[in-house]
Protein backbone atom coordinates (compact mmCIF):
# COMPACT_ATOMS: atom_id res chain seq x y z
CA UNK A 1 0.00 0.00 0.00
CA UNK A 2 1.47 3.31 -1.14
CA UNK A 3 1.95 5.70 2.14
CA UNK A 4 1.36 9.40 1.51
CA UNK A 5 2.57 12.21 4.03
CA UNK A 6 0.98 15.67 3.02
CA UNK A 7 2.89 18.91 3.52
CA UNK A 8 0.56 22.22 3.79
CA UNK A 9 2.64 25.33 3.17
CA UNK A 10 2.39 29.11 2.36
CA UNK A 11 3.47 29.61 -1.32
CA UNK A 12 6.76 30.98 -2.06
CA UNK A 13 7.25 30.09 -5.51
CA UNK A 14 4.23 32.51 -5.91
CA UNK A 15 4.67 35.51 -4.66
CA UNK A 16 4.63 34.14 -1.10
CA UNK A 17 0.61 35.14 -0.26
CA UNK A 18 0.46 34.59 3.16
CA UNK A 19 -3.62 33.58 2.43
CA UNK A 20 -3.23 30.73 0.23
CA UNK A 21 -1.94 27.38 1.87
CA UNK A 22 -0.99 24.62 -0.87
CA UNK A 23 -0.79 20.86 -0.09
CA UNK A 24 1.94 18.58 -1.37
CA UNK A 25 1.85 14.48 -1.38
CA UNK A 26 4.60 12.95 -1.03
CA UNK A 27 5.95 9.07 -1.11
CA UNK A 28 7.10 7.37 2.51
CA UNK A 29 10.71 6.39 2.61
CA UNK A 30 9.62 3.72 4.87
CA UNK A 31 7.20 2.15 1.73
CA UNK A 32 9.97 2.20 -0.35
CA UNK A 33 13.06 1.09 2.07
CA UNK A 34 11.61 -0.30 4.88
CA UNK A 35 13.51 2.87 7.14
CA UNK A 36 13.91 5.94 6.77
CA UNK A 37 17.52 6.66 6.04
CA UNK A 38 19.41 9.22 7.76
CA UNK A 39 20.90 12.43 6.42
CA UNK A 40 24.10 13.83 8.13
CA UNK A 41 25.16 16.73 9.82
CA UNK A 42 28.06 17.80 7.14
CA UNK A 43 24.61 18.23 4.29
CA UNK A 44 23.52 20.95 6.33
CA UNK A 45 26.12 22.57 6.93
CA UNK A 46 27.44 22.94 3.16
CA UNK A 47 23.38 23.53 2.79
CA UNK A 48 23.35 26.07 5.03
CA UNK A 49 26.21 27.94 3.33
CA UNK A 50 24.99 27.87 0.05
CA UNK A 51 21.60 29.37 1.24
CA UNK A 52 23.66 32.23 1.96
CA UNK A 53 25.88 32.51 -0.68
CA UNK A 54 24.24 31.53 -4.19
CA UNK A 55 21.05 33.72 -5.59
CA UNK A 56 19.41 29.90 -6.94
CA UNK A 57 19.44 29.01 -3.54
CA UNK A 58 16.33 30.60 -1.16
CA UNK A 59 15.25 30.15 2.29
CA UNK A 60 11.59 30.67 3.62
CA UNK A 61 9.19 29.56 7.20
CA UNK A 62 6.43 28.78 5.55
CA UNK A 63 5.61 25.04 6.44
CA UNK A 64 2.13 25.14 8.23
CA UNK A 65 0.96 21.59 9.18
CA UNK A 66 2.37 17.95 8.33
CA UNK A 67 -0.14 14.86 8.39
CA UNK A 68 1.31 11.36 8.15
CA UNK A 69 0.01 8.15 6.61
CA UNK A 70 -2.53 7.43 9.50
CA UNK A 71 -4.01 11.14 8.88
CA UNK A 72 -1.96 12.01 12.29
CA UNK A 73 -0.86 15.66 12.56
CA UNK A 74 2.89 16.39 13.62
CA UNK A 75 4.29 19.24 15.56
CA UNK A 76 5.76 21.09 12.80
CA UNK A 77 9.21 22.27 14.62
CA UNK A 78 11.45 20.01 13.30
CA UNK A 79 10.16 19.36 9.73
CA UNK A 80 12.25 21.00 6.60
CA UNK A 81 11.05 20.62 3.23
CA UNK A 82 13.54 21.15 0.33
CA UNK A 83 12.25 21.34 -3.50
CA UNK A 84 14.67 21.79 -6.21
CA UNK A 85 14.92 21.72 -10.27
CA UNK A 86 18.30 20.67 -11.83
CA UNK A 87 19.43 21.92 -15.53
CA UNK A 88 17.54 18.93 -17.18
CA UNK A 89 14.50 20.06 -15.66
CA UNK A 90 13.85 17.11 -13.09
CA UNK A 91 12.32 17.86 -9.87
CA UNK A 92 13.29 16.93 -6.60
CA UNK A 93 11.46 17.37 -3.37
CA UNK A 94 12.31 15.64 -0.02
CA UNK A 95 10.46 16.22 3.33
CA UNK A 96 12.97 15.58 6.40
CA UNK A 97 12.87 16.00 9.73
CA UNK A 98 15.53 17.45 12.26
CA UNK A 99 16.83 15.30 14.81
CA UNK A 100 19.08 17.42 16.90
CA UNK A 101 18.38 20.40 19.71
CA UNK A 102 20.13 22.90 16.97
CA UNK A 103 17.62 22.06 14.25
CA UNK A 104 19.76 24.19 11.81
CA UNK A 105 23.01 22.01 12.11
CA UNK A 106 21.72 18.55 13.48
CA UNK A 107 21.61 15.82 11.13
CA UNK A 108 17.78 14.53 10.16
CA UNK A 109 15.95 11.72 8.84
CA UNK A 110 14.27 11.67 5.16
CA UNK A 111 11.21 10.94 5.32
CA UNK A 112 9.34 10.91 2.24
CA UNK A 113 9.79 12.85 -1.23
CA UNK A 114 7.92 13.19 -4.63
CA UNK A 115 7.95 12.82 -8.18
CA UNK A 116 7.14 9.46 -8.37
CA UNK A 117 10.40 8.96 -11.07
CA UNK A 118 12.71 10.03 -8.25
CA UNK A 119 11.13 6.97 -5.76
CA UNK A 120 11.37 4.55 -8.17
CA UNK A 121 15.02 5.73 -8.83
CA UNK A 122 15.56 5.22 -5.11
CA UNK A 123 14.10 2.11 -4.85
CA UNK A 124 16.09 1.27 -7.46
CA UNK A 125 19.11 1.53 -6.46
CA UNK A 126 18.70 2.47 -2.78
CA UNK A 127 21.75 4.22 -0.80
CA UNK A 128 23.83 4.85 -3.66
CA UNK A 129 21.12 7.10 -5.21
CA UNK A 130 20.25 8.83 -2.33
CA UNK A 131 24.11 9.78 -1.77
CA UNK A 132 24.27 11.21 -5.53
CA UNK A 133 21.21 13.23 -5.26
CA UNK A 134 22.25 14.66 -1.91
CA UNK A 135 25.87 15.63 -3.89
CA UNK A 136 23.56 17.23 -6.62
CA UNK A 137 21.44 19.42 -4.02
CA UNK A 138 24.80 20.67 -2.78
CA UNK A 139 26.08 21.88 -6.31
CA UNK A 140 24.82 25.02 -7.06
CA UNK A 141 25.68 24.71 -10.82
CA UNK A 142 24.04 21.94 -11.82
CA UNK A 143 20.66 23.30 -10.20
CA UNK A 144 17.92 26.18 -11.80
CA UNK A 145 17.27 26.61 -8.30
CA UNK A 146 16.96 24.95 -4.50
CA UNK A 147 13.89 26.44 -2.42
CA UNK A 148 14.71 25.57 1.67
CA UNK A 149 11.01 26.01 4.06
CA UNK A 150 10.95 25.54 7.34
CA UNK A 151 8.16 25.97 10.16
CA UNK A 152 6.42 29.26 10.70
CA UNK A 153 4.23 29.20 13.98
CA UNK A 154 2.92 26.77 15.43
CA UNK A 155 0.92 24.04 13.20
CA UNK A 156 -2.44 24.88 11.97
CA UNK A 157 -3.73 22.05 13.93
CA UNK A 158 -2.23 22.89 16.68
CA UNK A 159 -3.53 26.23 16.63
CA UNK A 160 -6.87 25.17 16.14
CA UNK A 161 -6.43 23.25 19.44
CA UNK A 162 -4.88 26.18 21.15
CA UNK A 163 -7.16 28.45 23.77
CA UNK A 164 -4.85 30.77 25.86
CA UNK A 165 -6.22 31.22 29.51
CA UNK A 166 -4.51 33.41 31.94
CA UNK A 167 -5.24 33.50 36.19
CA UNK A 168 -7.90 35.69 35.62
CA UNK A 169 -9.62 33.61 33.33
CA UNK A 170 -9.19 30.59 34.99
CA UNK A 171 -10.56 32.46 37.97
CA UNK A 172 -13.77 33.19 36.16
CA UNK A 173 -13.91 29.70 34.33
CA UNK A 174 -14.07 28.04 38.03
CA UNK A 175 -16.71 30.83 39.34
CA UNK A 176 -19.01 29.43 36.73
CA UNK A 177 -18.29 26.22 36.78
CA UNK A 178 -19.34 26.46 40.94
CA UNK A 179 -22.40 28.22 40.06
CA UNK A 180 -23.50 25.83 37.52
CA UNK A 181 -23.21 23.36 40.42
CA UNK A 182 -25.22 24.93 42.88
CA UNK A 183 -28.68 25.35 41.48
CA UNK A 184 -31.34 27.48 42.97
CA UNK A 185 -34.98 25.99 43.94
CA UNK A 186 -35.73 25.53 40.73
CA UNK A 187 -33.15 24.10 39.25
CA UNK A 188 -31.66 26.89 37.19
CA UNK A 189 -28.01 28.02 38.24
CA UNK A 190 -29.30 31.64 37.11
CA UNK A 191 -30.69 32.95 39.55
CA UNK A 192 -34.43 34.49 39.30
CA UNK A 193 -35.98 38.15 40.09
CA UNK A 194 -39.13 36.97 41.28
CA UNK A 195 -41.02 38.77 44.32
CA UNK A 196 -41.97 36.10 47.19
CA UNK A 197 -43.70 36.57 50.40
CA UNK A 198 -41.54 36.80 53.15
CA UNK A 199 -43.48 34.91 55.68
CA UNK A 200 -44.21 31.68 53.01
CA UNK A 201 -42.06 32.51 50.48
CA UNK A 202 -44.71 31.95 47.52
CA UNK A 203 -44.26 33.96 44.53
CA UNK A 204 -46.05 37.65 44.26
CA UNK A 205 -47.48 37.49 40.98
CA UNK A 206 -49.19 40.20 38.97
CA UNK A 207 -46.75 42.53 39.96
CA UNK A 208 -44.95 44.54 37.63
CA UNK A 209 -42.85 47.30 39.51
CA UNK A 210 -40.11 45.73 41.63
CA UNK A 211 -39.78 48.93 43.37
CA UNK A 212 -43.09 47.21 45.65
CA UNK A 213 -42.85 48.87 49.04
CA UNK A 214 -42.99 46.28 51.09
CA UNK A 215 -43.45 48.09 54.49
CA UNK A 216 -46.86 48.02 53.64
CA UNK A 217 -47.58 44.03 52.30
CA UNK A 218 -50.44 42.20 52.68
CA UNK A 219 -50.08 38.41 51.33
CA UNK A 220 -52.94 36.56 49.44
CA UNK A 221 -51.79 32.86 50.09
CA UNK A 222 -51.01 33.27 53.85
CA UNK A 223 -52.58 36.62 54.94
CA UNK A 224 -48.83 37.54 56.52
CA UNK A 225 -49.41 41.78 57.28
CA UNK A 226 -46.00 44.11 57.29
CA UNK A 227 -47.78 47.40 58.80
Amino acid sequence: MTELFKLYTYTPWDGLKPDQIVEVKLLSLKSLLKSYPVIEKKFFVDLMKKLKLNENYSWFETIRRIVGPNEEDYRISSWRFIWALDMDNRMYQFLIQKTGEDNKLSKATMVALAPPELGRLISDYGSEAIQKTLNLLNNPSKLKFLIYLSPKGKSIAEEANYIPVDKRGLEKLSHFQNLMNQPNVKGNWFPTFELRCPNCNNVITGVKDFRIDFSKFTCPFCGYKRE
